[in-house]
């Protein structure tokens, strides 16, 4: 999920960089640390996005900036830490910093702040997600990663060269550090999957798979997380064409019974309550009091259903899940009682994630007031939504 302040769904060496890894990246407590399946969803805890910083862009240049927010600081870090997070998402694009064919070099400076702002979360002790987001919007300039685009061989070594320098990077980073393959990938139409596009996000996470492991360092048992077509659980449980990828160069220090492979999913449904930026549906769930402002769907039972046919395609086989992305956008100018709702929606999604062997990531955007989804001020390092954040946190609590 990429957004503005009124757009939620869109607008959106090695050796070297394995020396600087290995210098800056050994997390002060637990640098062997080895998380089997149930552990790291228990240990991530709740989780929150850094979005809209370092996937945003302008002109196809990546900016933390672009969008409006201030520069990211470690002071922003430790007020989320300190809120209760356990787990911080970073998007991140690359876009018109990858250099030209055959190396696919990526901007040196970018790399660093990239790894800067890692450093901020993890070393404070959180587990930290980076993934390539932005690259594969069709509504940003300059994105590449395009599923349906006829030029497949050049999108794939690219895609490969990326990584194997991000990879690169972070070896020497431990278990702390998640690597996330891409963000929403799909044509860019909200219908039923195609093909060939989705046989090729199959053929981004088996080149993503491999890339990483064959870096080596830490990255030979890291966790790693895909994601089927645009996160959408009905389009990765199903039967519309979503491969895992398979495992064949990670570390034999691995447990052959256990897995490395985690599986990426977004929820904001129903997208009236949650995305919709009008004030029609402002309420949500059993609590709701006036039938005209709840959406007459994407209820505590749809939301049990999803994740539970998360929980008996992957979770019940050691993919452990994680809902990268949820949330609901503020329409309290309509409905004075919505941010009661919004802490509803937020409280239920990370119990019912929890009871299902899922952990969770909340969609900051970055904005406060009409359809922002803040929860912090970034420019005063304030909290916005002490509300919603308690009831994150008594979601996980039980």
């Amino acid at each position: 999920m990429t957004s503005r302040a009124t757009q939620l769904r869109s607008v959106f060496l090695a050796a070297a960089l394995a020396v600087t890894a290995t210098v800056s990246g050994v997390h002060p407590a637990t640098a062997t640390t080895q998380a089997n399946a149930a552990q790291i969803v228990a240990d991530m805890g709740a989780g929150w996005n850094l979005g809209n910083q370092l996937e945003a862009s302008s002109n196809g240049v990546p900016s933390e900036t672009a969008w409006g927010q201030p520069t990211i600081t470690q002071a922003l870090i430790d007020k989320v830490k300190a809120a209760g997070f356990k787990t911080i998402r970073i998007p991140i694009s690359y876009l018109n910093y990858i250099g030209a064919a055959p190396g696919y070099q990526v901007n040196t400076a970018w790399l660093n702040r990239i790894q800067q702002v890692v450093d901020y979360a993890y070393q404070r002790g959180l587990y930290v997600l980076i993934n390539m987001h932005g690259d594969g919007y069709k509504s940003v300039n300059g994105a590449w990663l395009i599923c349906d685009s006829g030029d497949q061989a050049t999108i794939k070594a690219k895609y490969q060269k990326v990584w194997q320098q991000v990879a690169a990077r972070f070896a020497g980073y431990d278990q702390h550090l998640v690597m996330e393959a891409m963000n929403e990938e799909f044509d860019g139409q909200y219908g039923t999957p195609t093909q060939p596009c989705y046989s090729n996000i199959n053929a981004y996470n088996q080149i993503f798979v491999d890339t990483v492991r064959k870096t080596g360092g830490n990255n030979g048992s890291r966790w790693l997380l895909i994601a089927g077509w645009n996160t959408n659980i009905d389009y990765t449980t199903g039967n519309y064409g979503f491969v895992l990828p398979t495992d064949q160069f990670r570390s034999s220090s691995v447990p052959a019974s256990e897995k490395r492979i985690m599986i990426s999913v977004h929820y904001y449904s129903p997208w009236d309550f949650a995305g919709e930026e009008n004030g029609t549906i402002t309420q949500w769930g059993r609590n709701s009091t006036n039938p005209s402002k709840k959406s007459t769907w994407g209820q505590e039972d749809y939301l049990d259903a999803q994740l539970k046919a998360v929980r008996d395609v992957f979770v019940s086989k050691g993919y452990p899940a994680v809902v990268g992305e949820y949330g609901s956008v503020d329409k309290s100018a309509f409905d004075s009682s919505n941010n009661r709702y919004r802490a509803d929606f937020a409280r239920a999604v990370v119990s019912t994630a929890k009871k299902y062997g899922a952990a969770t990531i909340y969609w900051d955007n970055g904005y406060n007031g009409q359809y922002g989804l803040g929860l912090f001020d970034r420019n005063s390092i304030t909290v916005t939504h002490q509300g919603i954040i308690d009831a994150v946190m008594g979601g996980l609590a039980g």
